[in-house]
């Protein structure tokens, strides 16, 4: 029996959206990679790694992880600054790397052993609305903008790179496309690769895969000779998993509140920093249903709230609630803050046979604030 709070992730949905990515790539004739950044629970990168042809890091440690966990795939890494240190790691790990700066190329174009390297470009142009997932803001710290790019700048990189989507359909890349080719297409000719990043919102029921593939094949049919990659992380695990919670308590001070033992700050903090409204199973939007509850978690943050939801009948303590999308970006920025416990990870198999894959405990808690 799993103790709540913990996450549970679907191997059935997982592997049905990697079916789906797996056909894309077979019929548009590019690669996809995993980004581990919105997914990184390695006990399924076997499964991922049957239908998709590698992963990308934004740091170190997924670089790492990948390079243990995903069986000889390819292992792409981008960072906005690399050090010399990091850089004696990866290049035992990874096959492809993405600088951020002509500055960060010219440091590390000698350097021992470097694999195929690659720029990231800002080519000026995004339908993002939120600037703080918005790469193409003025003062963006994410991609070089084609005014500093000189053609002896990309000398001896083999790739360009770009990431200006965020959770988007084909219909949008279809129109960042031309912005890309008209500011760096006459580099392309002399490169081996493209990668046209993440935010490719594939998986999401309704996203026209037709014209994905249709411009991803129109951009191959004009560059033939380049390699095409998309990233995305989401896509990946999109509503893929669950977070499992208990009702701790409730009360109403003019407000129907009810306290739970999984925490919005620490457990699934995209929905403060975006923000959004968790989907959650049996209940509907603030009055929709008879009973109207805000949903909090146990920490002493004033804001530490989930969101308001409705409900058929009373909330009563001990009752648990099952939030949907939680495989991504939930796992990978997790926290202990005010000394939360993390939730357990587990995954529900194909059989449909629950398996706990790790408890965290209060250890895993106290090694990251000093001496185990």
């Amino acid at each position: 029996m799993l103790s709540t709070p913990y996450y549970l992730i679907d191997e059935a949905r997982l592997e049905r959206n990697l079916k789906l990515l797996d056909r894309v790539r077979r019929q548009a004739g590019v690669k996809i990679l995993l980004a581990q950044k919105a997914f990184s629970a390695f006990d399924t990168y076997p499964l991922v790694a049957k239908y998709l042809d590698g992963t990308t890091a934004s740091g170190l440690y997924e670089a790492r992880l990948a390079h243990e966990e995903m069986g000889g795939k390819e292992n792409h890494v981008f960072n906005p600054a690399f050090t010399e240190d990091e850089m004696a790691q990866i290049v035992k790990w990874c096959d492809h790397i993405v600088f951020n700066s002509v500055a960060q190329w010219r440091r590390f174009r000698n350097f021992p052993g470097l694999p195929s390297a690659g720029l990231r470009v800002n080519h000026g142009y995004s339908e993002i609305e939120h600037d703080i997932y918005n790469p193409c803001v003025t003062g963006s710290r994410l991609g070089v903008p084609r005014a500093f790019v000189r053609a002896e700048d990309l000398e001896g990189l083999e790739g360009l790179h770009f990431h200006t989507m965020c959770e988007q359909g084909a219909d949008v890349l279809a129109r960042t496309l031309p912005h890309f080719e008209e500011q760096f297409g006459e580099f392309l000719l002399g490169l081996k690769w493209v990668n046209f990043g993440g935010g490719h919102h594939i998986t999401k029921p309704g996203y026209d895969v037709k014209l994905l593939v249709k411009a991803l094949k129109d951009f191959r049919a004009r560059h033939p000779h380049l390699e095409v990659y998309l990233e995305p992380g989401e896509a990946i695990a999109l509503n893929a998993g669950e977070l499992v919670t208990t009702v701790r308590e409730v009360f109403d001070y003019g407000l129907p509140i009810a306290i739970l033992d999984a925490s919005a700050e620490c457990h699934m903090p995209d929905v403060i920093a975006m923000p959004y409204r968790p989907p959650l199973k049996g209940s509907g939007l603030p009055g929709e249903k008879r009973y109207t509850y805000r949903l909090g978690g146990p920490t002493c943050l004033a804001g530490d709230v989930i969101g308001d939801y409705s409900f058929a009948r009373p909330l009563k303590p001990g009752q648990e609630l099952v939030f949907g999308d939680m495989a991504i970006y939930s796992m990978v920025k997790n926290n202990t803050f005010n000394g939360i416990p993390l939730p357990s990870i587990a995954i529900r198999r194909k059989s449909g046979k629950v398996e706990k894959l790790k408890e965290f405990s209060y250890a895993d808690f106290k090694s990251r604030l000093g001496r185990d």
